[in-house]
């Protein structure tokens, strides 16, 4: 992951990937939220959040996605930039996967896009959360484009082989931040 290159510099990472588990833990607010407009059948039997009914239902519908993320953004967001907030370093990667559907877009100094093609973000998805390629594919169509999300780059790292590439990409952006910092400190 590009981050991790990021975070080996030194660089504090936010990922909003972590925050959005953190926000739905047995107990919180959120979850409580996304079992009485969802119903019990996405809470697993130990209290948690059944992620894969929570994505079946969701990636069926667009209504009941846009709910979901009514509940979780504004937890997300608040969240991301609490941290940002309180790291103490010249700048920070904050990651949002789906940063070209978020409003918070708009609050990023710069946007990195990490990019691959199509088929290795399908690969990616069918190996990481063992989905149908069925619904790997619903789930892709729910999301920007390739070609939207390189629309609002500011900077890209090209994440579809070599990690000497990337290393050598991610060095070389760690550098024009932090001149980029300096000059705005």
């Amino acid at each position: 992951m590009i981050s991790n290159y990021f975070a080996e510099l030194g660089v504090p990472v936010i990922d909003t990937d972590l925050i959005a588990r953190e926000v739905v833990m047995p107990g919180s607010a959120a979850l409580d939220e996304i079992s009485y407009q969802f119903g019990p059948a996405v809470i697993a039997g130990d209290g948690s959040l059944d992620r894969q009914a929570m994505r079946k239902l969701v990636f069926s519908s667009d209504e009941k996605r846009k709910a979901l993320e009514s509940i979780l953004h504004p937890r997300i967001r608040d969240e991301a930039y609490r941290q940002a907030a309180e790291a103490e370093a010249p700048y920070v990667i904050i990651v949002v996967p789906l940063l070209f559907e978020s409003p918070m877009k708009e609050a990023m100094d710069r946007i990195l896009v990490v990019d691959c093609s199509v088929e290795t973000q399908l690969n990616r998805l069918l190996a990481r959360d063992r989905e149908s390629e069925d619904q790997a594919r619903r789930i892709i169509a729910t999301q920007s484009s390739r070609e939207e999300r390189l629309s609002i780059a500011d900077d890209i790292v090209g994440n579809d082989g070599d990690k000497k590439d990337s290393m050598q990409a991610v060095l070389e952006l760690h550098e024009a931040y932090l001149q980029l910092a300096n000059e705005n400190s």
